[in-house]
């Protein structure tokens, strides 16, 4: 997989038909395993001869073959998510049988391609690395930080007010962390540290 993953910014699809089969793939963005499923089962067709599919979401992944032979369907489309560098994905791929057997070959280059050739064509973002910071931030400090914690894309997750101040988490794209810390750092003239937060 390359180093800098991508997701999709919109539900795609793309059909095409193989010998008479007709195949309609449909990827999404997701965040959990579950989305992915409800997005498999919501759109996929109950009438057709097959729904394949098959999603990447970090470390976690899982196919399905829906009855055609194994390794035919769904795991050539993780193996096209994959192949375009793509995360937080999940791809069905729906196939209406045309009465031409495609053989094993032909299956996993009919669903592999699809998925492949969809996701290309997909509008894409970058996945973003997020980190956070924690920081306790005075009174008359706060509305400084805040608008400096804006200023360089951060947001501030959690605010919790305390006796002389406020707690907050902050999330920003990894790289900015080390900018906010010194913004923030030199703003309150050293008063407020932010340290990494889980």
């Amino acid at each position: 997989m390359s180093t800098s993953l991508e997701t999709l910014a919109a539900p795609f699809r793309h059909e095409e038909d193989i010998k008479k089969s007709r195949f309609l793939t449909q990827a999404a963005p997701v965040a959990t395993p579950a989305e992915a499923l409800a997005f498999f089962q919501a759109v996929g067709d109950p009438a057709a001869t097959h729904n394949c599919w098959a999603y990447r979401i970090g470390d976690a992944y899982r196919f399905n073959d829906d009855g055609e032979p194994g390794g035919t369907a769904g795991r050539p489309i993780l193996a096209a998510i994959d192949g375009q560098g793509c995360d937080r994905v999940a791809v069905v791929v729906t196939r209406w049988y045309g009465g031409i057997k495609l053989g094993a070959g032909g299956l996993a280059r009919a669903y592999g391609g699809g998925a492949a050739e969809c996701l290309r064509l997909a509008p894409r973002l970058p996945i973003v690395a997020i980190g956070r910071l924690a920081l306790r931030v005075e009174f008359a400090d706060l509305a400084l930080v805040t608008a400096r914690i804006r200023e360089l894309e951060g947001t501030i997750e959690e605010e919790t007010f305390v006796t002389d101040g406020a707690d907050l988490v902050v999330a920003a794209p990894v790289d900015r962390l080390e900018g906010i810390t010194a913004r923030i750092i030199d703003a309150t003239r050293g008063r407020t540290k932010p340290r990494p937060s889980a």
